[in-house]
């Protein structure tokens, strides 16, 4: 029987917002609460932690979580998530945000069944369906514009599709929203790959993917994971966590 396992590629090193993976939310490490919604996800048969620093694996052993410490000099989660797969088995990988608290367990779940029913598919991301206009103009959002069978044709900081004049169609567009699902042949593949020119130029790993001609497959979900890269991020996902719970006692 085949299996997926979930790993949370998780750095100590952050610019905007200092060793972020463990900032506290609502009186929890941000990895904790990501671990902790991850483990919900029924299709996953274990989630674990692949870090570059021993307060991560210290704080992650501490609630109870697996965590695995890997090579300093990795370019990406991706590429720490292979190192990791080395240890294990499994025939499919989802990629897990470490700084995306919110995540929503049935969308993994959603991301396993696919690989269960399309043999076909090799990578799978989400994204979710935006009229924010100020969303849109952020080079700091990821835009993803998809073929009619949902494939992604092109992700950009860039304000894509164009909206030229008046749009009978009305407005909106996909946010990008950063899990991956992958084969676990097909990881190993990818990093393998040298970065490509489009992937040096936007600072996006996925247009490796396309710009070898291979196919990413568009999930559309109705809800925003959010990730934590400013003060203001995390004080928004705070706020989301306690409104949730107003009514059932404090937040754990």
């Amino acid at each position: 029987m085949k299996k997926a396992l979930g790993v949370i590629p998780a750095r100590l090193g952050s610019t905007r917002l200092p060793e972020k993976i463990l900032r506290e939310i609502a009186g929890k490490p941000m990895i904790q609460r990501v671990w902790e919604c991850a483990k919900k996800a029924k299709k996953l048969e274990d989630v674990v932690v692949a870090c570059d620093d021993a307060r991560i694996q210290k704080c992650v052993e501490g609630f109870g979580g697996k965590a695995f410490m890997t090579r300093a000099d990795h370019p990406n989660g991706t590429s720490r998530i292979a190192e990791v797969m080395g240890q294990f088995k499994h025939d499919w990988v989802i990629n897990i945000q470490g700084d995306q608290p919110l995540v929503d367990p049935a969308a993994l779940d959603e991301m396993v069944s696919i690989f269960e029913t399309s043999p076909k598919t090799e990578v799978l991301t989400f994204a979710v369906r935006m009229t924010d206009k100020a969303s849109y103009e952020n080079p700091n959002v990821v835009k993803v514009v998809c073929d009619a069978e949902g494939d992604a044709l092109y992700f950009s900081r860039a304000t894509v599709p164009f909206f030229q004049g008046k749009q009978d169609c009305g407005f909106s567009f996909l946010k990008h929203l950063g899990v991956y699902g992958y084969r676990r042949d097909f990881l190993l593949q990818f990093v393998a790959w040298e970065s490509g020119v489009l992937e040096r130029i936007e600072k996006l790993e996925q247009l490796r993917i396309l710009e070898r001609g291979r196919s990413i497959r568009v999930i559309e979900t109705k809800y925003d994971f959010i990730s934590v890269v400013t003060e203001e991020d995390l004080k928004e996902v705070e706020s989301r966590l306690l409104r949730t719970c107003q009514g059932c006692g404090p937040v754990v």
